[in-house]
């Protein structure tokens, strides 16, 4: 009874922790009518319950902070009627059988009303039930689903929508009635937001929304991005929610059987559990930000406007991109937050990155590609499938079976169903638009383009800055300024096409950090202060490699 619309599924699919992430992203980003009652007499009086509301679904969501890793043996069976064993202690009243009376009135004041409605129940508690399994079946059939061990559950915050204009609304007031004692913040909270919901209602002109298209990219810009201010103590809470979550998020292997005899390794990259503060720390890429904000913006307008208008037309969007720069420019960080950013905002179940090349595909044996292709799709399913220097499967060999490689890639992307995946092609620029221009195919599976700039002196400098403080350094002036000259020496004499930017300054901080230890370790410097300063006598030039660097033969 659970499986028989996506809203209680949904419900149905979560686990452990991630049915917190799903309750607050349910009560955002759908039009789920949500509130909060303290008490619910007579039954539930003591606890926190929830109330998610949604075309002719309710559900009541019951929070048990008891004490975590609490061992809880539930008996539903007993002549004492439904109860609970924990730790030798008396017994007490099955809370599972607390929230069952509590959804049984509740549907019995649904069905007098003639309404074909029906109420849920879910328990979240922190205790650990040790049979539940055995009784998972019986819940089942009573409407409940119990999940339990619960991280931290007292410190938990779901949000709410007490949007009073919702339809589903009515549905609640007369499933709760007069014989379900509920706290009088419930009725004042349902009058005040119904009295500012009529306000805006006369001020608001649905027309004009859907008309000024720019407005509604705006809006959600600012909703998604800008709520830091709100409360920082629950946005801690809600940080370390998020990062336990994505401990226990499951991502595949990375092993990638070539043929019966080669396997090669992908590098997965986790998501990040704070994106947008990733984001903001990039130096420079101004334009990739903005691009990336509008995306994802769009991308989570698109799944929200599906929700709710499921039978309408929806806007044809397409996560699949192209990003043009140089090494060291920051296209694999910029991967990886666009991954965490679709999957904070549901557009992506999982928000790893996995990172591939021509190596991962092309094997000893002809066909090995074909069988590649199908692995690291699986492999990304649900995250990003980032393919780097992507140009060289555009090869002007004839028989390369590289050319097969992208061929196949658009030919499965072509399928509608491939939606929880995000695919990047990654490269320097001119060799990736000389790619693009060969198959038509490209324009219309990847959209979106990210031209990713090289580093200026300045942004460089910067660059430099964030580094030297993860190890405590500290320069002298003039060895600031020995740097400094350093960079830009190497700056104007680089090759474009080796020029390794942020790696660049990476490779020259490692160098540095090996002259200053051995500077250290030879004059026997035992001065704290003085071991993390770094003097013009560390700064040593590096060399970069160049394209062109054989010994010219001949005659002048």
């Amino acid at each position: 009874m659970w499986h028989e619309n996506n809203f209680l599924h949904d419900f149905w699919m979560c686990f452990d922790d991630s049915i917190i992430r799903h309750l607050n992203f349910i009560s955002k980003n759908y039009g789920v009518y949500t509130t909060q009652m303290n008490n619910c007499c007579p039954f539930l009086n003591g606890y926190d319950v929830y109330i998610f509301a949604y075309d002719k679904n309710i559900v009541v969501v019951c929070l048990d902070c008891c004490g975590q890793g609490e061992e809880q043996t539930y008996n539903e069976s007993s002549c004492m009627g439904p109860i609970i064993y924990e730790n030798g202690q008396e017994p007490r009243e099955s809370v599972v059988f607390k929230l069952k009376e509590c959804i049984l009135l509740m549907n019995e004041r649904l069905k007098e009303s003639h309404s074909d409605a029906k109420v849920f129940g879910v328990l979240l508690t922190e205790a650990t039930i040790t049979n539940a399994d055995s009784l998972s079946n019986l819940w089942n059939e009573s409407g409940l689903m119990v999940i339990d061990g619960i991280n931290r559950l007292q410190h938990r915050t779901i949000h709410v929508n007490r949007n009073t204009d919702l339809p589903v609304k009515t549905l609640v007031d007369i499933a709760l009635d007069d014989q379900l004692i509920i706290n009088d913040s419930y009725s004042q909270d349902a009058k005040d937001t119904n009295d500012t919901s009529k306000k805006e209602e006369e001020e608001y002109d649905a027309d004009d929304y859907f008309e000024d298209y720019e407005k509604i990219l705006q809006d959600l810009l600012d909703d998604e991005f800008s709520n830091e201010e709100e409360d920082e103590t629950n946005q801690e809470d809600d940080d370390e929610d998020e990062t336990d979550s994505l401990a226990n998020t499951p991502i595949p292997s990375g092993i990638i059987q070539q043929n019966d005899k080669t396997n090669v390794e992908v590098e997965i990259l986790r998501p990040f559990a704070n994106p947008r503060e990733e984001l903001d720390k990039l130096i420079g890429c101004d334009n990739i930000k903005q691009n990336m904000d509008q995306l994802v913006a769009l991308a989570t307008y698109n799944k929200m406007m599906h929700e709710l208008f499921p039978d309408s037309k929806q806007h044809e969007i397409s996560l699949h991109s192209i990003f043009l720069g140089r090494p060291g420019t920051g296209k694999t960080t910029v991967a990886k937050i666009y991954g965490s950013l679709l999957r904070q905002a549901g557009v992506l179940s999982k928000g790893h990155v996995v990172v591939c090349d021509r190596n991962t595909f092309i094997g000893q044996y002809w066909g090995d590609e074909e069988r590649v292709v199908h692995q690291v799709l699986e492999i990304a399913q649900g995250g990003v499938l980032m393919i780097d220097e992507a140009y060289l499967f555009n090869s002007q060999l004839k028989n390369d079976p590289a050319k097969l490689v992208l061929q196949q890639l658009l030919s499965i992307l072509a399928d509608e169903k491939q939606r929880d995946i995000a695919v990047l092609l990654c490269g320097y620029k001119e060799p990736m638009l000389q790619m693009i221009a060969t198959n038509p195919g490209f324009d219309s599976r990847f959209p979106n383009q990210f031209e990713f700039r090289d580093f200026t002196i300045d942004e460089l400098m910067e660059i430099t800055k964030s580094r030297i403080e993860e190890y405590k350094y500290e320069f002298t002036a003039e060895a600031w300024k020995k740097y400094r000259l350093t960079l830009e020496q190497a700056y104007q004499t680089r090759e474009p096409e080796t020029w390794g930017n942020a790696r660049f300054v990476a490779n020259l901080l490692e160098r540095i950090y090996v002259q200053h230890a051995t500077r250290c370790m030879k004059q026997q410097i035992t001065d704290k202060s003085l071991l993390r300063t770094l003097t013009p006598d560390d700064i040593v030039p590096l060399c970069e490699p160049r394209k062109n660097n054989q010994r010219r033969i001949g005659f002048k």
